[in-house]
């Protein structure tokens, strides 16, 4: 690897009790979101969640992060795919890169494909606004499945 990007990961609370475990393989195995870092090996310095609605741990998770070096902040896959999808995504990701300077990216793993047909079936994702939120974590079926 030419290079290391140190990342931080919030999580939505609903999943506080999560280890982590899909963002990590997807991190490790290099998919969904993670599938940019090609040329580079990733440190995690920060995993936490967002505290509830309307997210009053990202401020501190967000400055905490980048004091531990974190240079882009990845908003968990489960905040795009809970029930319903988090409405906050768009306000952290702006207040996070005006604040801190850092690149915010929507998704980890990728989207587990009983989430996806559950998703398509109540046509959550049919708004504009989400395809762009949801393409990092779409992947392909074969690899949604691996992430049931």
């Amino acid at each position: 690897m030419h290079s290391k990007t140190k990342i931080g990961i919030i999580i939505c609370d609903r999943y506080r009790s999560c280890a982590g475990g899909k963002c990590l393989r997807a991190m490790r195995n290099k998919e969904g979101a993670f599938s940019v870092y090609t040329n580079t090996d990733v440190e995690l310095v920060g995993f936490t969640t967002c505290n509830g609605c309307p997210g009053g741990n990202v401020e501190y998770a967000g400055e905490e992060m980048v004091k531990n070096g974190a240079e882009v902040i990845h908003l968990a896959t489960g905040m795009v795919v809970g029930y319903p999808p988090c409405p906050y995504i768009e306000t952290f990701r702006a207040f996070i890169e005006m604040q801190f300077g850092v690149k915010v990216v929507v998704g980890t793993h990728p989207i587990p494909a009983n989430y996806y047909e559950n998703h398509m079936c109540l046509g959550t994702w049919n708004n504009p606004v989400w395809k762009p939120l949801i393409a990092s974590t779409v992947c392909d079926e074969a690899t949604r499945a691996l992430y049931d």
